[in-house]
């Protein structure tokens, strides 16, 4: 069977590097039995190394095309458990068992790949962990803090949701075809915050509301949500950009707000 072409409208970029799908497997360190959930396996570079580590694995896929080489790859392993779905539609709770936490890995598509990250935190209290590939670009944002250029809307989404963590990155030839970035490897631990969220949905708000407006101050940005009074009033001066809030301080202005509401 011949190899299956990249398509661009999906945002392909095919894993090949033995290193690099080694070195993954090894961070990984997958046990049998765990609930484990690759997404976007594409031809399955890695998805056959892991069933030779696992007896069940559900991937989730979107490329019909695929699917036929997939099934090769893994011999066609009877606990391979094909979801052919968009992985940004998936409900990932309904495939985590109930006395088990979800694991998920895969070198997710440059094209979604943040719209996914925003997604799959939603299922943040059914996941132990997980391990993709991403754009370099958008792992630097995942990491960033306050006053970093590369921070922003999902730099805070996640520090209030996760512990996040750079791993490796991965040159352009470690792909077919080959990517004009470079990218990386990156580990997400979901976990509580250490500060207090009265209401995740006004924290999100507040969040989108700030960055939307990234170069604009506090007070023109939060003016359809919050005062320059309601600002000061949870402890942050309504004159900074929301690039100087740390997610702790966003919290603040998101429990003023839900605060208003409750009290409307």
């Amino acid at each position: 069977m011949s190899e299956p072409r990249a398509k661009k409208h999906f945002g392909q970029h095919f894993l090949h590097d033995p290193y690099v799908i080694d070195r993954i497997l090894r961070t990984l360190d997958p046990k049998d039995g765990q609930a484990l959930i690759e997404i976007g396996p594409g031809p399955g570079a890695l998805t056959a190394p892991l069933m030779r580590r696992v007896s069940r694995l559900t991937v989730v896929e979107l490329d019909r095309d695929v699917i036929p080489h997939l099934r090769q790859a893994c011999g066609d392993a009877p606990g391979l458990n094909i979801v052919m779905a968009d992985a940004l539609s998936v409900d990932y709770a309904a495939l985590a068992p109930p006395d088990q936490p979800l694991r998920l890995v895969g070198n997710l598509p440059y094209n979604i790949s943040t719209p996914l990250l925003f997604h799959l935190l939603g299922f943040a209290d059914r996941v132990q962990d997980m391990h993709f590939m991403l754009q370099k670009e958008v792992v630097d944002r995942m990491c960033a803090g306050p006053d970093d250029d590369a921070y922003g809307r999902l730099s805070v989404a996640l520090a209030a949701r996760a512990e996040v963590v750079h791993l490796f990155d991965v040159g352009p030839g470690a792909f077919k075809p080959p990517p004009k970035v470079e990218s990386s490897v990156v580990r997400l631990r979901p976990r509580a915050p250490d500060f207090v969220v009265d209401d995740w949905k006004s924290f999100d708000r507040v969040v989108s509301a700030a960055f939307l407006m990234r170069r604009k101050t506090l007070t023109n940005s939060l003016r359809q949500l919050l005062s320059a009074e309601q600002i000061r009033s949870a402890g942050i001066d309504p004159q900074l950009r929301a690039e100087r809030l740390s997610a702790a301080e966003f919290a603040q202005l998101a429990n003023k707000l839900h605060s208003l509401q409750t009290t409307v």
